[in-house]
């Protein structure tokens, strides 16, 4: 482990990774400030010490806390198999400027991503993101397939 802590892509790709997986993990809290804000919660227990008219207006769903729960769905379809490829991808031997182009896209695609997302931003920015960060997989992917094949 320590040989490969001193390889630069492989720092590069922990770099990345930890950044989108810390957001991923971000995205729990950011739904439950949405909950709490918008007075829309999902479960009895969430609301069990509450008179039963008021339990019954906050076991609701809320366009808005809906909208982050899609942004960590979102996310977690789409990291998953970046921190997977990425691990792939470093063990090929890519080029550093390669490796550092394919992961700061994809951060950087996912960033904005949530952003759009969260802020409801005009189309096509939220699916230009996604795109983005598909494409950085794909490569990826291809680059593995491409070294193992080859």
């Amino acid at each position: 482990m320590a040989a490969m802590m001193e390889d630069e892509v492989f720092k590069v790709f922990t770099t990345h990774a930890t950044i989108v997986l810390v957001k991923i993990l971000l995205m729990g809290p950011l739904t439950a400030v949405f909950r709490f804000s918008r007075g829309a919660f999902a479960n009895e227990e969430d609301v069990a010490g509450k008179p039963a008219e008021e339990r019954k207006k906050l076991l609701r769903t809320h366009p808005d806390v809906e909208r982050v729960r899609r942004c960590h769905q979102n996310d977690l379809e789409t990291a998953v198999p970046f921190v997977l490829l990425g691990l792939l991808y470093t063990l090929t031997g890519p080029q550093l400027p390669s490796a550092q182009l394919h992961f700061r896209l994809f951060t950087a695609a996912r960033l904005f991503h949530s952003v759009a997302y969260v802020l409801a931003l005009p189309q096509p920015c939220r699916a230009l993101a996604w795109l983005l960060g598909m494409g950085v997989n794909f490569s990826m992917a291809y680059r593995v397939l491409q070294v193992l094949v080859l």
